[in-house]
């Protein structure tokens, strides 16, 4: 299956899942005006001289936030999250508003990445790139010894990414004191990663005390070669995705409780307590762990941690299985005086999707509502807009995630196509009345079990053999070895 065939697929696959895979003809108009710098607000304040750095994937142009730490009084640790602003750039009701509303989140593809925005705004004018000069929405934040955060302030500012690093460099330097950059590693840049790795940590510290959840992430890759897909491979988790997941949850529990601390609403980002408790409490007790009879994320936490430890290797089947128990996350709005709404993986209560505004449509909206309040105006939203945001973007979400794993399926089973009777590890990722599904280890493939699948349910460990695949359809059938 050549490189163009799969864009095909994943084309197709969009416009069948209510997805806009192009840019309609009105967007490349607005471009033109857009695309024009407004003049800079000399009243701002001026942060370029701080030693700003962006940590991302190697191949990321779309860089949507950049960071910097300094030391303060009483053990405090003075973090700066500063987030690229869209929304100067993106008109409410415009023709780029009304696609990024459409589509709410960039798709990632096996074949191709559709970008929320147009690549000339998230790829260029709206990424916080290096060596050049940009306005972003700064979350400034006190961080404590004991991993509170104090006042958190929302304000623009003038900024400058100092240092374009990327997780596997900076992964390095932390493990091994490696270079963090080939294009420039200063003794000042390592000094401020050691500084932003003690904040990450007093972070960390306190989510684990206050019962949030920690995870192994388990995602394949496509490699490419001469512009075939010839194989998946598993992305490793180290510190430095984990630094900066740190930070991005600070600062999103910080522009929600800046907003409702105004009186404002948000749009909250939740899980809610997992329907399917007692599967959880079942597989805990196959290790010997009892966790209480209604859903706490504190015990689970806890369990997890202590798995985590004990079994490293064996550790990502676990975490994908409790993963697919807890459920989806969901956007629903809050308001200051409203009923609260727990995120349960993360647990704390005030948590709105503010980070990713390339990437991600809810936190343009959230983006708009922090500037439409530092700017001492109106609500650019309504009641029933904000509603309706919330309630769409939970659903293209949803879509787009089944899309995605869909096209990794079609991908996979182009891969394996030759590989039919052979028998593979797997683990048991889905069990309904509708099917039940599995992942393989090696090879990172998913697919269903049509035989010999009575009796399995989330979480069981299986020997599989691979009956037959379909690369058009995606389908990768197995019978129970």
């Amino acid at each position: 299956m050549k490189e163009f065939d799969l864009v095909d697929r994943a084309r197709r696959a969009l416009i069948a899942s209510g997805f806009q895979p192009d840019f309609p003809p009105e967007v490349a108009e607005e471009l033109k005006s857009v695309l024009t710098s407004p003049a800079p607000d000399l009243s701002l304040p001026d942060l370029r001289h701080f030693l700003w750095s962006s940590i991302d994937n190697e191949d990321s142009r779309d860089l949507d936030q950049i960071e910097y730490a300094e030391k303060a009084p009483n053990e405090c640790i003075r973090l700066l999250i500063g987030i690229a602003d869209v929304v100067t750039f993106v008109r409410k009701g415009g023709p780029i508003d009304a696609r990024a509303s459409q589509n709410t989140v960039s798709i990632y593809t096996a074949a191709k990445t559709f970008n929320l925005l147009p690549p000339e705004l998230s790829n260029d004018r709206t990424s916080l790139l290096e060596n050049s000069d940009h306005i972003a929405m700064v979350i400034d934040m006190m961080v404590q010894s004991n991993g509170e955060i104090a006042s958190p302030q929302v304000y623009q500012a003038r900024v400058r990414n100092r240092a374009r690093l990327t997780y596997d460099n900076v992964e390095q330097f932390f493990e091994h004191d490696g270079q963090i950059d080939p294009a420039g590693d200063f003794p000042a840049l390592r000094e401020q990663l050691r500084l932003q790795s003690d904040a990450a940590q007093c972070l960390i510290e306190l989510r684990k005390r206050t019962g949030a959840l920690t995870f192994s992430s388990f995602e394949a890759k496509p490699v490419r070669r001469n512009g075939e897909v010839v194989d998946l491979v598993l992305i490793s988790h180290n510190r430095a995705p984990d630094l900066i997941e740190t930070f991005m949850i600070a600062a999103n529990v910080a522009t929600a409780t800046f907003l409702k601390t105004h009186g404002w609403p948000i749009i909250d980002r939740v899980v809610r307590a997992p329907k399917r408790w007692d599967r959880i409490r079942q597989i805990a007790a196959s290790y010997g762990t009892t966790l209480s009879e209604e859903p706490n994320p504190k015990p689970l936490a806890d369990f997890l941690a202590a798995r985590r430890a004990a079994d490293p290797a064996g550790f990502n089947e676990l975490s994908l299985t409790i993963v697919k128990l807890l459920g989806a996350g969901e956007y629903i709005v809050e308001r200051p005086d409203g009923p609260q709404t727990s995120h349960f993986g993360l647990a704390v209560d005030d948590y709105s999707h503010s980070t990713a505004p390339n990437r991600r449509f809810a936190d343009q909206v959230l983006q708009r509502l922090l500037l439409a309040l530092l700017s001492k105006q109106p609500n650019p939203y309504s009641d029933k807009e904000l509603e309706e945001i919330a309630s769409h973007c939970t659903e293209r979400e949803h879509a787009a995630r089944k899309l995605e794993r869909s096209m990794r399926k079609i991908a996979a089973a182009y891969i394996v196509r030759n590989r039919i009777g052979e028998v593979f590890d797997a683990i048991v990722t889905g069990a309904s009345l509708k099917g039940t599904w599995v992942r393989v280890k090696n090879p990172p493939i998913e697919g269903k079990v049509i035989r010999g699948e009575i009796g399995l349910d989330v979480g069981d460990k299986v020997r599989l053999k691979l009956l037959n695949v379909d690369p058009e359809r995606g389908f990768i059938d197995f019978a129970r070895a």
